[in-house]
C-alpha cells in the first residue's frame, strides 16, 4: 500500500526446494524483505508461488517476472545457507555466548539475565506444580537463537527459529515449544502461550525485565517505553488471569527485584503498584467480558490480593453482589462505617462485650456477625467470594435495623466502644473480599 502508483499483479516462482524450510522463513523473506505476498494451496501450506505488484502495465510481464524471480532466490538461498549452518551446532551450545552480550549497562548481560529469568522459573514452576527442570531448561535456552545467524538476518524470528533449533536439537517438545511461546503475548490480542512450561518462561522473563529496568530507574512515562515494559506487564497479567494460574505475584516482584544487581527493596512496591496500573487498563478498557468501573476496581484492589487471578475471582463476585437487591443498602453502610471509625479518634477495636450491649437492634447485629463468621472467613480462604458474599447478603435487615435505632456515638464511652468493635467486626467480615466502602452508595 502507497508504494506504487500504477499496481499490476504478477505472479512468479521459486525453487521447490526452499519448501524445506520452515514456514516462518520463507514468509519473513517473501513478505517482510520483498514485499511478495506467499500463496497457499488449499490445505493452508505454502507453494512454490509468489505474487508481486508491479508501479508499471508492463508489455512483457515475463522479463518483470524474471526480475523478481532473479531477486528472491539469492534470498531465499541465502536462508537455506543460515538453517543448515546453524543446526550443525547445538542451540545450548550458544549459552555461554550470551554473556559476551549486554542486556542493559547496570543489569550485566543477557547471560546474566538468562540466570536471573532460570531461578524465577524454577519458584513459578513449583507453586503452578510444574515441571522445574523443563522450565529451567527452557529458561537457559530461551534466549540462544539471538546467536544464529538466522536471527540475525531475520530478528522477527527469534524463538521461532529457537524452537525449531531446539526440536532438531532433540529437546523435548515442551522445553522446545517454550521456547518460541515465552515471547507470547507479543501484543494486544495475540494468544497466549499454550504450553505451562511456556507460560512460566514467559511470566518469569517478564518479571527480570520489569524489577530491572524499573530498578535502573528507567520506568515508562508518558508515551515513552523503550523497553515495552506496558506490554510485557499487560502480557504477564494476561497470561496468570485468562489462563487461570494461580502465581504469587508480590512475592515473585520481590523475589526478582533482590536478584537485580542495582536498587533497593522499595523497588518492589513500585512494580507491584505498576502492575495494578495495568491490571486497570486491563478491566476499564474493556479487554474482558465484565462490566468494570473504577469504583469496583478500587474496592477490590484496596484488599491487596498478591494474586491477579484472586484479583479476577473476587471482582466478579463482587460483580454477581452487585446485581443483589440488598447491595445498595449494605454499600451504603459500608460507606457508613467507614466514615464513623475514620472519625472516631483513638478507638482501638476490641473484643465485643455481650454483657454491653443494650439494644435489641445491637444484639440482633451482633448475633447475626456471630452467626456467619465462621462460615464467611471460610469462604473467602477457600476463594469462594461468590459464597462469602452471598452470606453477608443476609445481613442486611440487621444492618439496617442498627442504624435506624442505635446511636453509635453515644455519650457512655463503654458503649460508644462496644458499637465501634461490633462495626469494626462486620466491615472486618466484607472487607474480607473487597472494600465495599469505595463503591457509590
Amino acid at each position: 500500500t502507497a508504494l506504487v502508483e500504477w499496481p499490476v499483479g504478477v505472479a512468479g516462482r521459486f525453487e521447490e526446494r526452499f519448501l524445506t524450510l520452515p514456514r516462518e522463513v520463507l514468509i519473513a523473506t517473501l513478505q517482510e524483505h520483498q514485499r511478495y505476498f506467499p500463496v497457499e494451496d488449499a490445505s493452508g501450506g505454502l507453494t512454490p508461488w509468489f505474487i508481486t505488484v508491479s508501479n508499471i502495465d508492463s508489455r512483457d510481464f515475463a522479463k518483470v517476472r524474471e526480475g523478481n524471480e532473479r531477486v528472491v532466490r539469492p534470498r531465499l538461498s541465502d536462508a537455506a545457507f543460515f538453517w543448515e549452518q546453524d543446526r550443525r551446532r547445538k542451540l545450548i551450545d550458544r549459552l555461554a555466548g550470551l554473556d559476551a552480550v549486554t542486556f542493559q549497562a547496570k543489569l550485566g548481560s543477557i547471560g546474566d539475565k538468562v540466570r536471573r529469568v532460570q531461578q524465577l522459573a524454577a519458584t513459578v514452576a513449583t507453586s503452578l506444580h510444574g515441571d522445574v527442570a523443563a522450565a529451567q531448561r527452557a529458561a537457559a535456552l530461551a534466549k540462544c537463537d539471538l546467536l544464529t545467524a538466522m536471527v540475525g538476518e531475520f530478528p522477527e524470528l527469534q524463538g521461532i527459529m529457537g524452537t525449531y533449533y531446539a526440536a532438531a536439537d532433540g529437546e523435548p517438545a515442551e522445553v522446545a515449544t517454550a521456547v518460541r511461546e515465552h515471547y507470547q503475548p507479543r501484543g494486544a490480542g495475540d494468544e497466549l502461550p499454550h504450553t505451562l512450561t511456556g507460560a512460566i518462561v514467559a511470566i518469569a522473563d517478564r518479571l527480570d525485565t520489569l524489577a530491572g529496568i524499573f530498578a535502573t530507574g528507567q520506568k515508562p512515562s508518558g508515551a515513552k517505553d523503550p523497553f515495552g515494559l506496558r506490554r510485557a506487564a499487560i502480557g504477564l497479567l494476561r497470561i496468570a488471569i485468562e489462563k487461570r494460574l494461580d502465581i504469587d505475584l508480590r512475592g515473585l516482584i520481590e523475589q526478582a527485584v533482590k536478584a537485580q544487581p542495582v536498587g533497593t527493596p522499595a523497588v518492589a512496591d513500585e512494580v507491584y503498584a505498576y502492575f495494578m496500573e495495568r491490571l486497570r487498563s486491563y478491566y476499564l478498557e474493556g479487554a474482558n467480558e465484565l462490566a468494570i468501573t473504577a469504583e469496583m476496581f478500587d474496592a477490590v484492589l484496596e484488599v491487596r490480593p498478591r494474586s491477579p487471578l484472586d484479583f479476577d475471582t473476587r471482582l466478579k463476585a463482587l460483580v454477581g453482589f452487585l446485581k443483589l437487591p440488598e447491595a445498595a443498602s449494605l454499600t451504603a453502610a459500608n460507606k457508613r462505617i467507614a466514615n464513623i471509625l475514620k472519625k472516631s479518634e483513638g478507638f482501638t477495636p476490641a473484643a465485643v462485650s455481650t454483657t454491653t450491649l443494650r439494644e435489641p437492634a445491637e444484639k440482633q447485629l451482633h448475633g447475626a456477625v456471630s452467626t456467619l463468621r465462621e462460615g464467611v472467613q471460610g469462604a473467602v480462604a477457600s476463594r469462594d467470594y461468590v459464597a462469602a458474599l452471598t452470606a453477608l447478603a443476609g445481613l442486611r435487615g440487621a444492618v439496617d435495623a442498627f442504624f435506624d435505632s442505635v446511636m453509635v456515638n453515644d455519650p457512655d464511652p463503654a458503649l460508644r466502644t462496644n458499637r465501634l468493635s461490633l462495626l469494626a467486626e462486620l466491615r472486618a467480615l466484607f472487607s474480607g473480599v473487597a472494600d465495599l466502602s469505595k463503591l457509590p452508595g
